[in-house]
Parts: C-alpha cells; structure tokens; sequence
C-alpha cells in the first residue's frame, strides 16, 4: 500500500545554493534531527539515526539534482521508502518541504502514519533553524 506524507513548507534564511550543499553531506543530517535522537552515524552517501525505543534507520543518498532536490532512501530491502527533500528560491532565502514515500501493508501504514507525521514535523521544525 502506498504511503506518502508531506512535511510542511518552512522557510529557511539562506539561499537555495547553500541549503543545497549542506543537506547534500550525509552528515550535516544531524543538525536536523530531533532532540530524541539516540545515535547518529554516516558516511559518505549514507547516514543511520536511532530513535528512542525504535529500531536503527539506515539512508542512502539516492539523487541529488542540483540545487533543488536531494532523494534519500531506506538502506533496508526489508522497507522499500524514501525520504524527498525539495527546495525553492523565495525572495530572501528558501522555501523546503520533505516528503515520505513508503510501500507499507495496510497494518504497518496504519502503525507508522501517526509516528512518521510526526517525525516529518520535528524534522522540518528543525530545517527551518538552519
């Protein structure tokens, strides 16, 4: 079953180049993670974050199109998602949204919706700092 969830657009201070460069290094995920976050590691295309009472979340970078959207996916064969970060020119900064896709059984989807809804907002909360 077909999921997708869709964090709200926030603005960010910097233009579009920059956002762009920073959220391109798996590593500078870390600065928009939530504050209940228990483990953060990456690599060089990747990164793996653990929530409190959930199970590690291995991401690939899977797309970079140049300076407007960044394609992350779900390291796991045993989750098919992704996570799609778009960016726009605004007058003085940058407009961004995130956006989650996932295949899901219907059990699961029911399970996830509410946590993922959820994580998409603390992580757009936190986009919007940069």
């Amino acid at each position: 079953m077909n999921t997708h969830i869709e964090g709200r657009q926030v603005h960010i201070n910097k233009p579009r180049t920059e956002v762009f460069s920073h959220l391109s290094t798996p590593a500078n995920f870390s600065d928009i993670m939530p504050d209940d976050v228990q483990k953060f590691e990456s690599g060089d295309d990747w990164f793996l974050f653990e929530l409190k009472g959930l199970p590690a979340v291995k991401m690939k970078v899977a797309e970079l199109s140049p300076s407007d959207k960044i394609v992350l996916k779900s390291a796991s064969d045993k989750l098919n998602f992704e996570l799609v970060g778009t960016l726009t020119d605004e007058n003085d900064g940058t407009a961004a949204q995130l956006h989650f896709h996932g295949e899901f059984n219907a059990m699961l989807k029911m399970m996830v919706t509410k946590p993922l809804t959820n994580f998409l907002g603390k992580l757009s909360d936190k986009l919007e700092q940069l």
